[in-house]
């Protein structure tokens, strides 16, 4: 396959979709198995995505393994790869993640699957960041997170010790690369699913 970008590569990162396990915080207006299917939802719209041009070649990190049969569809459907997530927290898997690609591509570029704002060309644009020079790229969400990095190295001193899903992590991660003196470059702010009200948001956009 001729990519846009061979030497780069894009992490999705996805839970399995066990009911009661994924979206929970949708289970005030859906039931297990509705949060379970919006979730299946949400990462078919962030697959499609992602191969709507041939950028690079993708990996889908799966939680807690890759062995659900949900990912072995989408390993048949789509041309990715599957891959374990592995780490005790957010941040360990992340930086897991990093180091095994960039073992093999000089950049790399990781989303989850919650996130229907990120257009393929916010995708293009991240990816043209990090082979022009700059050392990390970010997508904040207006939650105060982010939704997507790009890394030319793995950077653990954005990942370790880091309180993960509060308000905070976008503002501490813009500290920490500072400190490292990364030179940095970030998309325009973003909106993820994760409550219900992100859900119906979802709905009105497709």
């Amino acid at each position: 396959m001729d990519y846009l970008f061979p030497d780069s590569v894009l992490l999705i990162f996805c839970k399995a979709p066990v009911p009661g396990q994924v979206k929970t915080r949708l289970q005030a207006a859906l039931n297990a198995e509705q949060a379970a299917t919006a979730h299946i939802q949400l990462t078919r719209f962030t697959l499609d995505r992602a191969f709507r041009q041939t950028l690079c070649p993708v990996r889908l990190y799966c939680a807690p393994d890759a062995g659900h049969q949900f990912f072995k569809q989408c390993a048949k459907d789509y041309p990715l790869k599957l891959a374990a997530q592995r780490g005790a927290d957010l941040g360990e898997r992340m930086l897991n993640a990093f180091a095994e690609t960039l073992t093999t591509y000089r950049h790399a570029v990781l989303i989850g699957c919650d996130c229907p704002s990120l257009t393929i060309d916010d995708l293009h644009q991240a990816l043209e960041a990090l082979q022009s020079g700059h050392e990390a790229v970010f997508a904040p969400a207006e939650d105060g997170g982010y939704v997507l990095i790009g890394l030319n190295a793995p950077q653990p001193n954005l990942f370790e010790d880091m309180v993960w899903g509060n308000e905070t992590v976008m503002a501490e991660t813009r500290r920490r690369a500072a400190a490292a003196k990364l030179k940095v470059y970030e998309l325009s702010m973003q909106w993820d699913v994760d409550d219900i009200e992100g859900w119906k948001r979802f709905l009105r956009k497709k």
